[in-house]
């Protein structure tokens, strides 16, 4: 762990001596869009909070590093603080107005608030974010690949449309057809076909891209559509590129789950995920976990235990269905 503490803070070092080393070498400052990706990668899970703390402090020293504050906006966004989110993106965007990435991100911030409060504004307010991120930048393939999610899942009203989706599709399999195979994977499991979602997934599995990203929603995709031996295959295909992601622990313990076997072990790294991993955006909730450690309660027979484990997933997402059904199931509501 202190190993981690190290790479995080050098890389948010890195980030923020930026602007001293520009100043030093007498070059232009450096660009208002966020550092290059390879620093997120560094970013832990559990270290957010600290993270959080080193940012906060740089951005009040100097209220105008563009940088910064997309990464304070970012890391609020992880931990699902998102009237925080909003605030800094909206900063980013006022400091770095033509870069992408500070759209994307905005536009991500006020898609999950929207989400939360039910807001069609908000919701709005996403789409032209995206819209914004991707005329800036066409080979965003987030902001594309988010935009066609949009598409598919808004009304109407709001912008919906599979027709404009499948252009998103079109823009990003032109630009990586690797990304184009994990968006058309995505496009037909938002229809609810999943049949043709898991012929793109496994395009995606065998081309064995470099982006964890990729293969945890493939292993997401297939924890909905309960196949345990598909889980198992992502979780060894990402393990070399991403070894110390937590969601490896939620993924195993998924598979053996759903078999039924070494449920000990799953316990364990269900409880370790939820111990060592705050809420985040992209990763599996908690309320999730909780769902699966009330399965592995209700397979032994657990009754008391599993209705403690079902009713703790609900307190923690009210709309979580599969808690619902396992209290019905249970006679325990």
């Amino acid at each position: 762990m202190k190993l981690l503490k190290t790479h995080i803070f050098l890389a948010l070092f890195s980030v923020l001596a930026l602007g001293v080393r520009a100043w030093a070498s007498g070059n232009a400052a450096p660009s208002p869009c966020p550092a290059p990706p390879g620093i997120a990668s560094e970013f832990d899970a559990a270290m957010l909070g600290e993270t959080v703390s080193v940012l906060k402090r740089e951005v009040d020293k100097n209220p105008n590093d563009a940088q910064a504050t997309l990464w304070l906006a970012r890391s609020f966004l992880e931990l699902a603080e998102y009237d925080q989110a909003v605030t800094y993106a909206e900063h980013a965007v006022r400091l770095s107005p033509d870069c992408s990435e500070s759209h994307y991100w905005l536009a991500r911030s006020y898609a999950m608030k929207a989400d939360t409060a039910r807001s069609f504004l908000l919701a709005r307010k996403a789409r032209m974010e995206y819209q914004v991120a991707a005329r800036l930048d066409p080979d965003n393939l987030d902001a594309r690949r988010d935009l066609m999610e949009f598409y598919l899942q808004a009304p109407w009203i709001l912008g919906g449309s599979k027709e404009k989706a499948w252009d998103q599709v079109e823009a990003i399999a032109l630009r990586n057809p690797t990304e184009g195979d994990l968006a058309r994977a995505i496009y037909w499991r938002d229809l609810n076909e999943p049949a043709l979602a898991s012929k793109e997934f496994q395009k995606v599995l065998e081309a064995k891209p470099q982006r964890a990203e990729a293969y945890f929603q493939v292993a997401d995709f297939y924890e909905a559509d309960g196949k345990p031996a598909e889980v198992e295959a992502v979780v060894r295909a990402v393990s070399p590129i991403a070894p110390r992601d937590p969601r490896l622990n939620y993924y195993s313990a998924v598979a053996s789950v759903m078999r039924h076997e070494d449920l000990s072990k799953a316990e364990q790294n269900l409880k370790e995920y939820l111990a060592k991993t705050p809420p985040r955006d992209d990763f599996p909730s908690h309320a999730e976990a909780r769902n699966w450690l009330g399965r592995i309660h209700e397979i032994r027979g657990e009754k008391r235990r599993a209705v403690d484990e079902y009713r703790s997933a609900l307190s923690l997402s009210p709309d979580n269905q599969s808690a619902r059904d396992a209290l019905r199931r249970l006679d325990a509501n």
